[in-house]
């Protein structure tokens, strides 16, 4: 029975740290430990990798972090939840011990050496055209690069998990996850949410065994229980539920109120995203599967930035040495003073215009896809750079909702925006004017590991339902609206300038990659 005490524990491990959250029923913050992670190492070029054990660890004193905090009670809290960042792989062996470290998300590892598929999968591809992206898939995943370079290692997992689905088990000792978290080189039915069956295509492109892999529930499903072990480590109560949430992306969809197909959700983070929930089984690029919701039986329609808010950390790690210095010296967060930057140029830079390609996609942009900014002057400065790659990404993003709005057919009239960016009230302002529609943050920042608790509240039984859930636990902090002039320069530059970039450039794109090389692949 559920009480005005009564908190859920989200462990929201992403990129950057992780964090342990407690939320009420009500989706406040009732207190938070975060720990910052090292995001990768890396022993060869491309590659970013990290210790699972390292991940565990941080998890481990994240929860140790809430105990020490007032008023947290320990026999308050309901269950437990996991969301984690997407596409990161953990090799086990029978023990359940690591075989080597995590590849991540990041990693840009690559090979020609893949399973073969049957002719008739072939020319089934070829006639689709889409033997290049299939081709893609097979040489990105990371089951087909340990196979091809690390045989002794591919003959000893007897466990491939998400990281996810690791420390799910560290947590209760099973080898279980949820549906809402598969978004990897995985042999995973996304239109059905579980693996694919016996004739599936993937099972021949993946160097990946049915035996290798967890059991699937949906979100809000029980996973198990905190085992004594993992109590010991973390301070857990032994014995709490634990609840399948769903990957990061998912659960902060759902974190910041958008249920609905027509509420798009903006991600300004490391992948910057705009996502739409719906219960249809929508693919907003052809052949490109939607995700899995962090909501039974849905599916979130998602376009994506692969590099997105890294490029505005990129710019201040090569550009805004001045902010961060000023910061310490007058002891402000230097967001604040890299907010006054973009602030300081009006919309539009001045014309300056930025492509925001510096990872390209798999079919849109295409794999010759590079970075560009055009439009210098003599009058511009670090501050119209800066701002012009805020606009890019939303030009970007806003393109990404006009492609979900024509294969949907259904109009996306307000948006949320979570992430990082959210934070910056001059983000906020220009996306309101680039998409010309209200933009909210949600009332608060954690918003995927407000989905995880979200889905562990409805698993539990505390709220009766998802659309209960979301609504009790969600509402809409501060609201931008479009101003009217800076709406109309943005919109004649985004479609008579950026809708033109990509297709004008992209013959560019290929002699600079035959000319040297790079990309590789």
């Amino acid at each position: 029975m559920k009480t005005d005490t009564t908190t859920i524990l989200a462990i929201d491990n992403g990129t950057q740290s992780v964090r342990a959250l407690l939320f009420d029923l009500a989706g406040n913050i009732v207190a938070k430990s975060q720990v910052m992670l090292d995001p990768y190492f890396s022993t060869q070029p491309g590659w970013a990798e990290h210790d699972p054990e390292d991940y565990w660890q941080a998890l481990c004193r994240a929860c140790q972090g809430l105990w020490t905090q007032p008023g947290v009670r320990r026999d308050s809290i309901a269950g437990v939840a996991v969301t984690t960042q997407r596409g990161t792989v953990v090799n086990l062996d029978r023990n359940g011990r690591p075989l080597r470290p995590a590849i991540t998300w990041l990693d840009q590892r690559h090979t020609d050496t893949v399973p073969p598929i049957s002719w008739g999968w072939r020319t089934a591809f070829k006639l689709a055209r889409v033997d290049g992206t299939i081709d893609y898939f097979r040489g990105e995943a990371e089951i087909n690069w340990i196979r091809a370079h690390e045989p002794d290692v591919w003959a000893a997992t007897d466990k491939f998990l998400l990281l996810s689905g690791y420390l799910n088990w560290r947590l209760c000792g099973r080898f279980a996850d949820s549906s809402g978290s598969q978004v990897a080189y995985i042999p995973f039915d996304y239109k059905r949410r579980r693996w694919a069956g016996p004739r599936d295509w993937k099972w021949q492109a993946l160097a990946v065994e049915p035996r290798m892999l967890p059991e699937l529930v949906e979100p809000g499903d029980h996973l198990g229980e905190i085992g004594r072990d993992a109590s010991d480590a973390t301070g857990i109560p032994a014995g709490t539920p634990l609840l399948a949430a769903a990957a990061d992306k998912a659960c902060e969809v759902i974190g910041a109120g958008c249920r609905e197909p027509h509420v798009g959700c903006l991600s300004y983070g490391t992948t910057a995203t705009i996502n739409t929930t719906g219960t249809r089984y929508v693919e907003v690029t052809p052949f490109l599967p939607p995700y899995p919701a962090a909501i039974p039986g849905a599916y979130s329609s998602e376009v994506q930035v692969f590099r997105g808010y890294w490029m505005v950390n990129w710019f201040k790690e090569q550009f805004g040495h001045r902010e961060q210095q000023r910061a310490l010296a007058e002891d402000v967060a230097p967001e604040q003073l890299f907010d006054q930057l973009a602030s300081s140029v009006p919309p539009g830079s001045m014309g300056l215009m930025l492509q925001p390609y510096w990872t390209p996609g798999i079919r849109v942009p295409g794999r010759e896809a590079k970075g560009a900014i055009v439009g210098f002057g003599d009058v511009h400065t670090r501050a119209h750079v800066y701002r012009a790659i805020l606009e890019g990404l939303a030009y970007a993003l806003r393109e990404g909702k006009e492609r979900i709005e024509k294969r949907s057919g259904v109009a996306i009239t307000e948006l949320r925006v979570s992430g990082g960016g959210s934070q910056s009230d001059c983000a906020m302002q220009l996306t309101a004017d680039i998409f010309g529609l209200p933009t909210a943050r949600p009332h608060v920042y954690e918003t995927s590991g407000l989905g995880a608790a979200i889905d562990a509240a409805v698993g539990l039984g505390l709220h009766r339902d998802f659309a209960t859930a979301i609504g009790a636990m969600t509402r809409v902090g501060r609201v931008f609206e479009p101003v009217p002039a800076h709406r109309d320069v943005y919109d004649r530059l985004y479609r008579q300038v950026y809708l033109k970039m990509y297709r004008q450039l992209q013959p560019l794109y290929r002699e600079i990659a035959e000319i040297t090389g790079y990309p590789e692949r």
